[in-house]
């Protein structure tokens, strides 16, 4: 019970500031304008998923969620 509200609780922390973004911040939707922001590297962050568009974010505007991801290396 307690896992399913952290992750009924994190889920809605990312939707909240997925709509931040949305309205404050300047995204790209669909692969092929994907796939141009990441070749000129202007892409910050590329969200997939099954039931959805390709979505890009450039430039977050005023929500945090690039600094609130977690980070990966490339160390081996």
């Amino acid at each position: 019970m307690v896992a399913t509200k952290k992750t009924k609780k994190s889920l809605e922390l990312i939707n909240s500031r997925l709509q931040l973004v949305m309205k404050s911040g300047k995204y790209m939707l669909g692969y092929k304008q994907t796939l141009k922001m990441i070749r000129y590297g202007k892409a910050k962050l590329i969200i997939l998923a099954n039931n959805l568009y390709t979505l890009a974010i450039i430039d977050p505007g005023d929500s945090e969620i690039i600094r609130s991801m977690p980070e990966q290396t490339g160390e081996k």
